[in-house]
């Protein structure tokens, strides 16, 4: 019998990194072009659950497929 937590969706998200540009910038950007990012190719990469970060991962290619594996989950829990 399923539990009521296996019908909760979350959305999951993967940051890649991030890049502050002016709109003016990004008004003028076309087909190909390149936004630099803040991280690096050996970077773990932070997973977002409903927008709030709960783990890094690596990016991982699988066939013609992009995926993400776990290898640290983040302390989510509030102490406040």
């Amino acid at each position: 019998m399923a539990s009521n937590v296996d019908n909760v969706k979350v959305e999951i998200s993967v940051v890649l990194g991030r890049s502050v540009i002016s709109m003016h910038q990004l008004l003028r950007m076309g087909r190909g072009a390149v936004i630099e990012l803040d991280s690096r190719q050996d970077d773990a990469e932070l997973i977002l659950a409903n927008d709030k970060p709960v783990a890094k991962g690596e990016i991982e290619i699988q066939g013609d497929k992009i995926a993400v594996s776990v290898v640290e989950l983040l302390n989510t829990h509030n102490n406040s």
